[in-house]
């Protein structure tokens, strides 16, 4: 009757010791580091202003925060924030009933850096932030780029969205 209790204690004991934990909460970025430079995008693909779309995104998501402030210049900023534009690829993603492309996706991959502007230390970066999106194909070609050029504002403000969390959490 006794021996009930050992099998839970020692089933406690071992998920506790399994080394298992979440990570730790909270801001990750020096508290000094106020205002923030966003500098220009460069752009390694064939489509064309896609870097003013991406640091637009970046400004807005930076503005739209409470925790920094972006400035006009670098010699204002604490910290700036670059990047690259390192690809962009379309695929179908579905097609009709007569095998035309319904759907088309692109996908996007960014190097982007966050670094102190008094020693240049590297505070956050990222070489491989990706993201993809869908959009509708249509008969009219124009339509069509369209969709894809609304796509990739919205994969920018995603992508933006998803660094900016990334780099307050340290990852």
């Amino acid at each position: 009757m006794k021996r009930k209790w050992i099998i839970p204690v020692v089933l406690a004991l071992f998920c506790m010791g399994c080394g298992y934990h979440f990570a730790p909460g909270g801001e990750n970025v020096d508290a000094g580091i106020q205002k923030i430079f966003i500098g220009a995008f460069s752009n390694s693909t064939s489509e064309a202003n896609v870097e003013n779309y991406v640091r637009n995104a970046f400004f807005s998501r930076f503005r739209r925060g409470s925790r920094f402030t972006p400035v006009a210049s670098m010699d204002e900023a604490d910290a700036s924030l670059t990047g690259k534009i390192v690809g962009i690829t379309t695929s179908h993603l579905a097609y009709s009933s007569s095998d035309l492309a319904k759907e088309d996706r692109v996908e996007m991959a960014l190097e982007v850096v966050f670094k102190r502007t008094d020693n240049g230390e590297v505070i956050w970066m990222n070489a491989g932030l990706s993201g993809r999106e869908a959009y509708a194909v249509a008969v009219s070609t124009t339509t069509t780029a369209t969709n894809k050029e609304n796509a990739i504002k919205k994969l920018s403000v995603d992508m933006a969205d998803k660094a900016y969390r990334n780099m307050l959490s340290g990852f």
